[in-house]
């Protein structure tokens, strides 16, 4: 039988969860009021998602993403190893709520298209670095890179189908 975590441990888990919600947040803030008549009105691959199917993955993967770090700060390591996690786990989730004020709230899929491949980038150094301490932390990050691949294709598509509308 697994142990209950410490306090210390549970106090991570809520610091963590409280970080990645306040992104998500934010995130959300610019992206929600902006569907209905600006994101409704732009041209759109055939192979768009529907709307409903975005808040249930992203839910999925901010609570994945939220798990990984707190396996991740549950190891021992070295001052170096475990800033560097920490690090690019901040940055990759200061971009993924970039992305959304810069996409949606901005009104700008052009400069999106950027901070989104530097969020892939980001994404990609993450599970290298989780892979080094926690390899389960860094798999469950697998579906968050392959999902944000896919929102970067759409992003483009986005850019390219509505060239000179102020997309």
């Amino acid at each position: 039988m697994a142990a209950l975590p410490t306090p210390k441990r549970i106090i991570e888990l809520v610091v963590i969860f409280v970080i990645v919600a306040v992104a998500s947040g934010i995130g959300s803030r610019a992206t929600i009021p902006n569907i209905p008549v600006w994101y409704e009105g732009l041209a759109k691959p055939s192979f768009n998602p529907p709307n409903w199917i975005f808040g249930p993955v992203w839910t999925a993967l901010y609570l994945l993403m939220t798990y990984s770090a707190w396996r991740v700060l549950g190891h021992e390591m070295t001052k170096k190893l475990k800033a560097a996690a920490i690090v690019i786990f901040l940055i990759q989730l200061t971009l993924n709520m970039l992305w959304s004020v810069v996409f949606f709230g901005m009104h700008d899929p052009a400069t999106a298209f950027i901070v989104v491949i530097g969020m892939e980038v980001s994404i990609i150094a993450m599970i290298l670095i989780f892979a080094r301490i926690d390899p389960l932390a860094a798999a469950l990050q697998i579906p968050y890179a392959f999902w944000v691949a896919f929102a970067s294709i759409l992003n483009l598509m986005v850019m390219l189908l509505n060239p000179v509308s102020g997309a």
